[in-house]
This record gives C-alpha cells, sequence and structure tokens, in this order.
C-alpha cells in the first residue's frame, strides 16, 4: 500500500486542481493569472497531501469521510456557478467547497478517533 499512497494523493491534488480550473475557466469564463493558478496548485497539494497522509496513518474513516466531503465540495462548488442568481455564485462557490472539505476532513478525523477509542475500551 506504500507504493500507493503518493499516486493516490497525486491524482486526487491532481484532479483537484483540474477541477478548479475548469470550473473557475470554463464554466464562469473567468480569465486567469499565475496567482490563481498557483493558489489552485496549493489547493490541490493541500487536498494531495491530507488524502496521502490519512491513508499513511491507517485512517481510512477519515480518508473515506474526507474524499465524499471533497466530492460533495465539488458538486457545491459547481452548482453555484451555474445557479448564479444573486451575481454572489463565483464566491458562494469557492467558499463552499473550501468550508465542505475542511468540514469534512475535521469529521472525518473526529469520527476515526472516536472509533479507536472505542476499539481500545473493547480491548
Amino acid at each position: 500500500m506504500g507504493n500507493k499512497l503518493w499516486k493516490i494523493g497525486f491524482f486526487t491534488g491532481l484532479t483537484s486542481f483540474v477541477l478548479l480550473i475548469l470550473g473557475i475557466r470554463t464554466i464562469l469564463g473567468t480569465e486567469l493569472v499565475f496567482k490563481n493558478y498557483l493558489t489552485f496548485g496549493i489547493f490541490g497539494l493541500t487536498v494531495g497531501i491530507l488524502a496521502s497522509s490519512l491513508l499513511f496513518y491507517k485512517l481510512r474513516i477519515a480518508f473515506w469521510i474526507f474524499m465524499a466531503s471533497l466530492v460533495l465540495g465539488f458538486a457545491e462548488f459547481f452548482r453555484s456557478f451555474l445557479m448564479d442568481t444573486n451575481g454572489f455564485g463565483d464566491l458562494i462557490g469557492v467558499l463552499s467547497l473550501f468550508i465542505i472539505t475542511t468540514f469534512g476532513f475535521g469529521l472525518g478525523v473526529i469520527v476515526q478517533f472516536i472509533m479507536i477509542g472505542i476499539r481500545k475500551l473493547k480491548e
């Protein structure tokens, strides 16, 4: 499994990077500058490192909750862009992606540690 960790992290980070560019540039039609690509790259790198770290430390429940929150975050990201009725869809989409992903990571870690505590109490 150790050999696949970097591949999973790389794929997760690259997918996040591409989806951010696709959403901002293609759906919104915004011209991107170097700082945008740098920010998207940092977000993708962070997501990839978090995914690899969760698997490295064998926190599988936290990994799956984090991945589900990432999918939900991107779904809300695109939904906000497509259903923009008040002009703030771009801001709401990006913030919802960050908030949902962060919340999913925190929730996953909490649930994982609760499960570890329950297993230790049963022993």
